[in-house]
């Protein structure tokens, strides 16, 4: 392994930090130029490792250079966190390689008067960490601060370490920032009615895809290894399974759609919930997809198509403006689900720039939006309906205080159930759920029949 993933993960960095996202800067150059296996892996791993551990590798720049991360000239900065992130977290690079690989990127890419300060800077840190295996952070002198020696170690925007030691104890908010600076797991889901788990299982086995059954979902499955192209894995273009995160295919359960019922998606691209709805509904009852973006609807489509999913409505409308667009669907939805708008807390490990783009001003915003969604929608909730609230984020005022003050608003609802899962390094994205129903139905549900006279 060469310059040439190097190079693609320093013209990745510059493209990022000029505004581009990862997954779309990365996809753009890879297509640009043809990497082997090897290569292409190290070339992403550069670029989202050294994306997620932006903090830690500038810390190690304030530390080490004359001059801060900050004040670096941009092109010297994003060369210097690619051989860093080499030598702090590629145990399987060697340091001479790291350094030398990277001298060569500076004055083959114009910076050839500064090659001399990217050979010292990375000879710095080889002297100051003796020992290699060390924590990454191991020679840089932390904080006192608790959040601030979190947001170092971990790699987090300032704020948000803070409020994660208001919602979780010391411990379980380092478990967290862990999670979100590990490569994400791969999971898929079979599609239900077409073939069971194991035969897939068995097809990704003769073909020499390592993967297994998951327990959050008898149609959950991991990869155990990066494939490359996933449309090169059997049963793509057959339809046998899509990519759906195991702890997201837990939430339609929680809706419980079943055939003959009238379903509402809100929100609903790219439409892997959408997907698993209508596997429930196995083509009998009512679904329709909702999203503001014709362009988003269109993947919906898509994903519909391959998985051979017929009848799916769909609608590109704001979900504020539903009632008034379709007053015929006042009170017409046995089920609801909400797959609201957030901030993506619960998703870090996967999109890799997001921490740094997301301030906490706009979280505001996005609860107002989460507020009214959840307003627009009720009227079209059928008297006996379920609502599934749903969030891919850990924050509180967009969950638990979200619904929280739905209730207070709405006594006639109650909720059913609720559960947050965390990002865990294992793998699985971190999800809210809630499940709301009319108050008082469950009881009736169950109270006892009249007494019938002779």
């Amino acid at each position: 392994m060469g310059l040439a993933p190097r190079l693609l993960a320093w013209n990745a960095l510059q493209a990022v930090a000029a505004g581009a996202y990862a997954d779309a800067a990365l996809e753009r150059l890879l297509a640009r130029q043809s990497l082997a296996g090897p290569d292409r892996a190290l070339a992403t791993e550069l670029v989202y490792g050294a994306i997620r551990q932006r903090r830690l590798l500038d810390a190690w720049i304030d530390a080490l250079g004359r001059v801060t991360a900050e004040r670096q000239p941009p092109r010297l900065r994003w060369l210097l966190h690619v051989g860093l992130y080499q030598l702090l977290f590629c145990q399987r690079i060697p340091a001479a390689a790291a350094v030398s690989t990277s001298v060569e990127l500076a004055r083959a890419g114009g910076l050839a008067r500064l090659a001399p300060v990217v050979n010292g800077l990375l000879r710095s840190l080889l002297r100051r960490r003796a020992d290699a295996s060390a924590e990454p952070w191991s020679g840089l002198t932390l904080p006192a601060d608790p959040a601030a020696a979190l947001a170092l170690r971990q790699s987090l925007p300032g704020w948000l370490a803070a409020d994660l030691l208001t919602w979780l104890p010391a411990a379980g908010a380092e478990a967290f920032a862990a999670a979100c600076n590990m490569p994400p797991s791969l999971d898929l889901r079979c599609r239900r009615g077409r073939l069971e788990r194991d035969a897939l299982l068995a097809a990704f086995a003769a073909a020499g895809v390592a993967a297994e059954g998951l327990s959050e979902g008898p149609d959950a499955l991991t990869l155990l290894e990066r494939p490359g192209d996933l449309r090169a894995l059997p049963g793509y273009a057959e339809g046998w399974w899509c990519v759906q995160d195991r702890n997201a295919q837990r939430i339609v359960p929680l809706l419980d759609p079943r055939p003959g019922m009238r379903v509402l998606d809100l929100c609903a691209a790219p439409g892997g919930k959408t997907t698993q709805i209508a596997e429930a509904l196995a083509g009998e009852g009512e679904l329709w997809a909702v999203d503001r973006s014709e362009a988003r609807l269109r993947r919906v489509a898509l994903n519909a198509e391959r998985l051979g999913l017929a009848g799916i409505g769909l609608l590109a409308a704001d979900g504020k403006d539903l009632l008034a667009l379709r007053p015929d669907w006042r009170g017409a939805f046995d089920r609801i689900l909400v797959d609201a708008p957030c901030s993506g807390l619960g998703t870090l490990a996967r999109h890799a720039d997001a921490r740094w783009r997301l301030e906490p001003e706009a979280i505001d915003a996005l609860i107002e939006l989460q507020k009214q969604l959840l307003e627009a929608v009720l009227p079209l909730l059928a008297p006996a309906g379920r609502l599934v609230y749903a969030t891919c984020t850990v924050h509180p005022r967009e969950n638990q205080e979200q619904i929280a003050a739905l209730l207070a608003s709405h006594p006639e609802l109650a909720v059913v159930a609720q559960q947050q899962w965390w990002p865990s390094p294992v793998g699985g994205d971190g999800f809210y759920v809630a499940v709301l129903e009319p108050a008082g139905l469950r009881e009736a549900a169950v109270a006892p029949s009249p007494a019938v006279g002779p």
